[in-house]
């Protein structure tokens, strides 16, 4: 699953939203107050970060994509402070200043890693007047020709007041538009590309969601009346849910193994689906690594990034879930993405109906034959065609699932022809593999692979396994 990262750095990603500084007051308390019932930190440390729109793009930085950002500060230490920390993060930014407004700050006071205390300085930019909106507009669209994904970060603090315009320039100049939603109308986001709201901000606009069916119902028309290729909603531990049109929905579960702070984990979500589908990625795909990245950033205190280190980490400890079956839209991209990082591609497939020692030392053998194995799986009904009536003993979704789980195999794929063969003339691997004693020229997707340079490797047979001797073992027992 480790190739699985997307090629993070060929992705540019505009940002604009609300910007704002989290700052952070760290010390150690003992007693309470003489004055009032409160308790009384003695401040050792402080510290700054980027937040809100800034954290979006921060994130963004951090997994190597170019980022570009696009808020309002005020004329102050805070905005001095952002672009400091912006810049020395890789981030490039134009951001304008607000007329005798503060740049909008969090401060929060932490005492043992808990947090007693946030004090917002802040005032809304959405009072006519308070920033040039034109001149927004137009630094919008100077920068949109460098990004292949736009998202808008929106804190309801009035820097998007105006997205409407900004989506309309953003889809005429050809760019998905991801948003970040606040508030309970969202008819200004209308024409977005996918919007990522928590369940209580969807639960704002279209009513209890009670259950998973619920989400996909009411999410489902909210997206088709917002005009929306896709919904992602974020669900706390319950994971996420991506309602996709006319597509069955993906239902994620959550990845986090401690939670320790929540702040920050939307900016971290919609960062990560951005740059993902920038870097050439699907809806579902991107979803996954977002997912991931939920997971990381919630074990971290306070507002933080994701790097892909952590992400590949990530997926290799997180091999027990189904990331590795794949659509075949899907795994077609995530080649192109390996072979860009000039990783070589194996490619096998069969039925592997009931899976021994036989299928698990040959899936090892092919995979130290380059860096991604590809596994495609028969589907039941070309099962049934091939073997008989009484297979497959376990359905398509088991058979590709135990093969996931396997440190060997990279990516599964289903396919319903009698063999591979038009699958693998999409692929197009580096190596073909098969077990047995099978003349090269005669195995499905020779000529395809060969023609464009691959080879087709014959591998020794497992001798001493096989699915139909176990069965006919299993038989034979009292």
């Amino acid at each position: 699953m480790t190739n699985a990262i997307p090629d993070f750095p060929r992705a540019g990603v505009l940002v604009a939203g609300d910007v704002m500084l989290d700052r952070y007051w760290h010390g150690p308390t003992s007693r309470i107050s003489p004055e009032a019932p409160v308790p009384v930190v003695r401040i050792q440390r402080d510290e700054t970060r980027p937040g809100g729109a800034a954290n979006v793009a921060l994130n963004v930085a951090a997994l190597g994509s170019t980022a570009e950002l696009l808020g309002v500060v005020g004329r102050d230490e805070a905005a001095q402070r952002l672009r400091t920390d912006l810049a020395r993060a890789g981030v490039e930014c134009r951001l304008l200043e607000a007329a005798g407004e503060p740049t909008i700050t969090k401060l929060r006071v932490l005492s043992r890693n808990q947090q007693l205390i946030r004090l917002d300085f802040e005032e809304s930019l959405a009072r006519v007047g308070v920033f040039d909106r034109a001149a927004y507009l137009h630094a919008f669209e100077q920068a949109l020709p460098n990004a292949q994904v736009v998202i808008l970060s929106d804190y309801g603090k009035g820097t998007l007041a105006d997205a409407a315009d900004l989506i309309a320039a953003a889809r005429t100049a050809g760019r998905p538009v991801l948003v970040d939603p606040k508030g309970s109308d969202w008819r200004s986001y209308r024409g977005a590309t996918v919007m990522t709201p928590n369940l209580a901000e969807l639960e704002s606009v279209v009513g209890a969601c009670a259950d998973e069916a619920a989400i996909v119902a009411k999410g489902g028309r909210l997206r088709d009346e917002l005009g929306l290729e896709a919904l992602l909603v974020t669900r706390s531990e319950r994971g996420m849910s991506l309602l996709l049109s006319q597509q069955a929905p993906l239902h994620l579960p959550a990845q986090a193994r401690e939670v320790y702070d929540v702040t920050g984990a939307g900016d971290t979500v919609i960062a990560v689906l951005g740059a993902a589908l920038a870097a050439g990625h699907d809806f579902a795909h991107a979803a996954r690594l977002a997912n991931l990245a939920a997971g990381i950033v919630v074990g971290k205190l306070g507002t933080a990034t994701v790097s892909p280190v952590e992400l590949d980490r990530a997926i290799r400890h997180g091999h027990d879930d189904d990331a590795g079956v794949l659509g075949e839209d899907e795994l077609i991209a995530r080649v192109a993405s390996a072979r860009g990082q000039g990783q070589t591609i194996v490619m096998t497939n069969g039925c592997f109906d009931l899976l021994h020692v036989g299928h698990v030392r040959y899936l090892e053998a092919a995979r130290r034959l380059g860096d991604v194995l590809i596994v495609a799986v028969n589907d039941d009904d070309s099962v049934r065609r091939l073997k008989s009536r009484g297979r497959p003993l376990n359905p398509l979704t088991d058979r590709m699932r135990v093969l996931a789980a396997l440190k060997s195999v990279d990516w599964v794929v289903p396919f319903a022809e009698d063999t591979p063969e038009r699958l693998i003339g999409r692929v197009l691997p580096d190596l073909l593999v098969k077990g047995g004693d099978y003349r090269p020229q005669a195995i499905a997707g020779y000529e395809a692979v060969t023609a464009n340079g691959g080879k087709v490797v014959v591998l020794d047979y497992q001798r001493g396994y096989s699915t139909t001797a176990l069965l006919a073992r299993a038989q034979r027992q009292p």
